[in-house]
């Protein structure tokens, strides 16, 4: 077997140029139409998460405000790094005077609200 019978469709071939086949300017036009393509898929789903990860920790924080600080005139909710505990989004409780109380660490992905239904055994 020769060396032509593994490859014939090779046979015969003789290179045109020694130059690339895409010029320079054609190949960064085709990189920058893949970063945007990429940044247009990513970006919309972050944006998303964050909108839903803020809904769902305002509402948790209305409940958690109403059951753990009824005397509370409203609360406040924050996405912190560098907080209390972990980081995450915080539920704040806010008094007549103006004082701020943690109330909850609602986490990175908040989720609902956990209210006991019984009273908790302080025995």
């Amino acid at each position: 077997m020769s060396e032509h019978d593994e490859e014939p469709e090779l046979s015969g071939y003789v290179p045109h140029s020694e130059r690339p086949l895409r010029s320079r300017a054609y190949m960064n036009l085709i990189r920058v139409v893949v970063v945007l393509g990429l940044i247009g898929l990513v970006v919309p789903g972050i944006v998303s998460a964050i909108g839903t990860a803020n809904n769902t920790a305002t509402r948790t924080c209305a409940i958690y405000t109403d059951y753990l600080s009824p005397q509370a005139v409203s609360f406040d909710i924050r996405f912190e790094l560098f907080g209390q505990g972990e980081p995450g989004w915080k539920c704040y409780s806010i008094a007549f005077n103006g004082n701020e109380t943690l109330l909850r660490s609602l986490g990175l992905i908040p989720g609902p609200a956990v209210i006991p239904t019984s009273p908790a055994d302080n025995t």
